[in-house]
Formats: structure tokens, sequence, C-alpha cells
């Protein structure tokens, strides 16, 4: 009878393995679909129409494609409650915006990229496409994963899109060197089907089977749950200073004196590479030290990281190098956060409304951070790099105090699962 019991053990363990490892891969492939249209977008088209002649002012206007990235909380609601398809609640949103996006990757093929009503009205399909698409795979990722595999799913997130930096981006402009716009768009259009077959292996079945939310999928329910708040509170606050840093870190370096290939290096292949890293390192410190434990140390690295690129500014530091390293680290760091953050997140997403919940919170730190960049070129040229980095270095510090605080009071008011 031990012998017995040992050896049903033992395949339930290797089931349960297998099963881990499969709604990683799912998961991974999911993350990597949605990523590959988006860096398409704002990192190979961009450069592309430049090269055609396109004004520096058109191109800008590309930057209005993020807006559904942003407001997709706004839909959200909808896409927990809707059921489109019997074949999964989920995967019935999944499938369907996948195969759009797809399509409507291989319809920039059909104009040219100086054709900027055609790329915009595209461009803008891919992106609703896409976000909607983010929604039921966040609300399928925080119902499948367990608890201890937060981390290590949130990883495999940022894994996935850092290596959708690679394709849609670099892949995309050694094609578009190679052969052409029109085989460019169709080659990445394959490209962003294949993972598709992803979707026949979603174990949906396995946790969906009884799901009946208590209540219908809406903001004001996100709302009137303290945990939720609370964590509302960190998500917009945490990351309020990266953008003034980030979205001026490459021009400071052109001013630093840096040439631009090491520039795109270093914004390319090196950052996607930090992406990769830095997801699966801040796993292993999530699972290690939990959340809270965890943003506090980013915190304080990036702090440290802004710093430096404010004594830089003040001509406090010299050298090229330790600039490239604070450059390099914040890049890392800010991966690492990620991970943090949405396994967060999802500790505190409700069961009723998944992919509500952690939309909601997902778009407030993307929200706040791209209010900060918005900011940040008017301040360094009216006040200059070194005023703008040293007052990004107080705002983060500012961030983390206020996040331990936040945190160490959800775990007082019974919230320690969460926090931890």
């Amino acid at each position: 009878m031990t012998d017995l019991a040992s050896q049903a053990s033992a395949t339930a363990v290797g089931q349960d393995a297998s099963g881990r490892l499969r709604l990683f891969a799912v998961l991974a492939g999911l993350y990597l679909a949605q990523g590959i249209p988006g860096y398409l977008l704002v990192a190979a088209v961009p450069p592309i129409m430049r090269e055609l002649g396109v004004s520096r002012t058109a191109i800008g206007m590309l930057a209005i494609l993020m807006i559904p990235l942003t407001v997709k909380f706004l839909w959200a609601p909808l896409v927990d409650r809707i059921r489109p398809m019997a074949i999964g609640h989920r995967r019935g949103w999944i499938l369907p915006t996948q195969i759009g996006t797809a399509l409507a990757i291989a319809a920039l093929a059909l104009f040219d990229p100086t054709d900027l009503k055609a790329i915009f009205a595209i461009g803008l399909v891919i992106a609703i496409l896409t976000s909607t698409q983010d929604i039921a795979t966040d609300g399928y990722a925080t119902l499948a994963l367990r608890q201890e595999d937060r981390a290590m799913g949130n990883a495999i997130q940022g894994g996935a899109v850092a290596f959708s930096v690679i394709i849609g981006g670099t892949v995309s402009l050694l094609l578009y060197g190679w052969v052409g716009w029109q085989a460019m768009a169709l080659t990445i259009a394959a490209i962003s089907a294949v993972p598709l077959v992803a979707i026949a292996f979603m174990p949906e079945d396995t946790f969906t089977r009884s799901e009946q939310p208590k209540a219908k999928p809406s903001l004001s329910s996100f709302l009137k749950r303290p945990q939720a708040v609370t964590v509302l509170m960190i998500a917009l606050t945490y990351r309020a200073s990266e953008g003034l840093v980030k979205s001026m870190e490459g021009s400071y370096l052109v001013d630093a004196g840096l040439p631009l290939s090491a520039i795109g290096y270093l914004s390319g292949v090196s950052a996607a590479t930090a992406g990769i890293a830095g997801s699966f390192i801040a796993a292993m410190l999530v699972r290690r030290s939990g959340a809270s434990a965890t943003l506090l140390l980013l915190g304080t690295l990036r702090t440290i990281c802004f710093l430096l690129f404010a004594l830089h500014a003040a001509g406090q530091l010299t050298g090229i190098w330790t600039l490239l390293g604070a450059a390099g680290f914040q890049t890392l760091i800010r991966y690492m956060e990620i991970v943090a953050l949405y396994s967060l997140f999802m500790a505190v997403s409700s069961k009723d409304q998944p992919g509500t919940d952690f939309t909601i919170l997902s778009c407030a730190q993307i929200i706040v951070y791209l209010v900060g960049s918005m900011m940040a070129g008017a301040i360094a040229d009216r006040v200059g790099y070194s005023v703008l980095f040293f007052a990004a270095t107080l705002i983060s510090g500012l961030a983390v105090i206020l996040t331990v605080h936040l945190l160490s009071k959800l775990a007082a008011k019974g919230g320690r699962q969460t926090a931890t």
C-alpha cells in the first residue's frame, strides 16, 4: 500500500509539474503575440517612415496609438463579463483578437509606409485589438497562476515582452532592409500568428467551469475594495519618477557625447537582454523575499541610479562609463519592478473580475509613467537636466517610502498574504 501511495503521489507531482510548464509556455506564447505588434509600431515603423522623408511631426502623431493601452480599463469589465465564444471565456477573446491583429499587420503591406493615414488607421486597430487581448490574457493569468507561481508567471511575461522587442523592432528593421516593406509586413504578420498554437493548450476549463461572478464586473466593484484601492495608490506613485528620466535618457546621452550606434545598442539588444535576465532574477527575489521587500530593494537601487544621472548632469561625476552603467542598470531594474508590481496586482485582483482589476492597476502605473515622460522635455528645457534628474531622485525616494508604508498598512489590516 505504501508503494502504491508513493507511486500515486509521484504521478500527481509529475502531472502538476507538467501542468505548470504547460501554463508557463502558454503565457509565454500569448504575451509574445501581443508584444510583437506594439514594438513593430513604435520601434520599427517610425525609423522606416523617417528614412522615407516623413516629417518628425507626423511621426510623433503615432504616439496617439498608445492611448488604447492606457484607457483599456474602460472596456475591461466587458471582457470579464461577456463570453463571446463557446471555446472558453478568455480563449473566446484571445482567438479573434489575435487573428485580427495578424490580419491587420498583413494589411500594412497594401499601403506605402509614407501613407500616414493608412498606417495610423491600421495601427489604431492593432492597438485596440492587442489591448483587448491583453485584458483577457491578464485575466487568464491571474486566475490560472497559483500564489507561488505568480512571480514566475510575471517573469515569463516580462521576458516575452523583452523578446518581442527583438522581433518587432530589430528583426522587422532587418527584414525591411533585406526584402522591403511588403515582405516585411507579411513575414511579421505570419510570425505574430504562430503563438495562436498556445490557445489550444490553455487549460482554462480546469478553473473556470464553476466560475460564477457574484456581481457584474465593473470599475465601481474595484473601488469598493479597500485592499484594491491601497494597491492602486502604489500603482499611481511607485513609478512616478521613471518617465522623467527614461524619456530624456537618450537625449542626455547624445548631449553627453555618446555616439548614436552605442545608444542604439543600449536601447536595443542590451535592453532586451536586461529585460529577460531581470525578469527572472526578480521572480527569484519575489519568491524568496516577497513583493514588498523586492519593491523596497529595487526602488532604493533605482533612486541611486537617478542620483548618478543627476550628479553627472551637475558636473559632480565625470566619465561616460558611470553614466552607461546607471542607464543599463536602471533598465534591468525597470523590468524587475514590473515582475514585483504585477505579482502584487495579481494578489489583490478579484476572481470575479480578474481582467478588470489587473487592467486598472497596470493602466495606472503606465499612465503615471507617461505623464512624467510628457513633462520631462519641458522641465529639461526650462531648468536643465540636473534639476530634472534631482527631482526624479527625490520623487523616487519618496515613492519608495510611501510604498513601504502602504504595504505595511495593508499587512496590518489582514492583507499580509497580498503584501508579501
